[in-house]
């Protein structure tokens, strides 16, 4: 008896992690013939399993939907892997999950082997979540975007800008993204005919929903590459172009993913035209990159260089705070 129900808790580990198998492969992978292995699919069924035969030239076997979770048989790194996940879970700004997480994350440590709590514990206790608490979007709304993208309808929303203006919005649906923490819903905007990124615990949605429509492709880079440039062209309140004494090659790869564009001028110079939220922010900045350049737009940001080289200058000498 006790080899049997092992083999049926290994039987149950097999069906969970692939979808289909057919009864040649479970016999193998079990060490039985075919005819215990109809024996031990039947005994699931008795277990309240959802287990269906699959037709067909090889057949099967495939563990289906209930109407309730049947136990989940995890390996040890698997274990590990969904505690791990439902801490970072509980805390991804999505107000009615991050309890539930927590719930589950809770749940889950108590059944653990001593073994396998330490190593949980020890990724707990020593690690933090150093994310900037950004706005909590409802959980049930972050659901009903999913739907709207997933039943490709068109969603009318209302919409609060960074200035706080309220706006009608009508979109196509694409995906959801989560950047650092905040929320962001990717869609083909129907009146402005290009792709838009919008925060979503600005977003009121509408109803009814709108039209069916058919999926456009996305430019190259994808869905997180336009959402990361849409959300940096939202905070430049300050465009600047700027020529540096090296070859394009050398700042490109630093400089893409903020959606910025370096253009090579020759062999050992290029501009970039990139975008920050004030001029001092861009001082700042185009100090980092440890290379001459020229500020060639706007005069304001060669006045704040000089700014700065004045203040950096006194804190060198050691004279009064500039």
């Amino acid at each position: 008896m006790l080899e049997t129900s092992a083999r049926l808790l290994r039987l149950l580990s097999l069906m969970q992690a692939r979808q289909d198998w057919t009864g040649t492969e479970l016999a193998r992978e079990l060490g039985i013939t075919a005819r215990t292995v109809r024996r031990d699919m039947d005994r699931l069924r008795e277990l309240g399993y959802p287990v269906t035969t699959v037709r067909g030239v090889q057949g099967g076997y495939r563990l289906g939907t209930g109407r309730t979770l049947p136990p989940l048989l995890l390996d040890d790194d698997e274990a590990v892997a969904v505690a791990l996940g439902l801490q970072v879970g509980a805390t991804t700004r999505a107000a009615g999950l991050e309890d539930a997480a927590a719930g589950a994350f809770t749940k889950l440590r108590e059944i653990l082997p001593p073994r396998l709590r330490g190593r949980v514990d020890a990724l707990r206790y020593a690690t933090e979540n150093g994310a900037r608490q950004e706005p909590t979007v409802p959980s049930r709304l972050l659901e009903e975007l999913a739907e709207s993208c997933h039943r490709r309808e068109r969603l009318r929303f209302d919409y609060r800008t960074h200035d706080g203006e309220r706006q009608r919005r009508e979109t196509e649906p694409h995906r959801l993204v989560n950047m650092g923490q905040r929320w962001y819903l990717l869609g083909w905007d129907v009146l402005r005919d290009d792709w838009r990124t919008y925060r979503v615990d600005r977003l009121m949605p509408r109803t009814p929903a709108g039209p069916r429509f058919h999926p456009r492709e996305l430019p190259s880079g994808g869905a997180t590459e336009l959402v990361s440039r849409g959300v940096t062209a939202a905070l430049s309140q300050v465009r600047a172009s700027v020529r540096f004494h090296t070859p394009a090659s050398a700042i490109v790869n630093r400089v893409a993913k903020y959606g910025q564009v370096v253009e090579a001028e020759g062999p050992d110079t290029c501009v970039l035209c990139c975008g920050g939220d004030s001029v001092e922010t861009l001082a700042m900045w185009l100090g980092t990159f440890g290379v001459p350049f020229e500020v060639l737009d706007p005069p304001r940001l060669r006045d704040q260089c000089l700014v700065m080289a004045d203040r950096y200058r006194a804190a060198a000498q050691g004279a009064e705070p500039f």
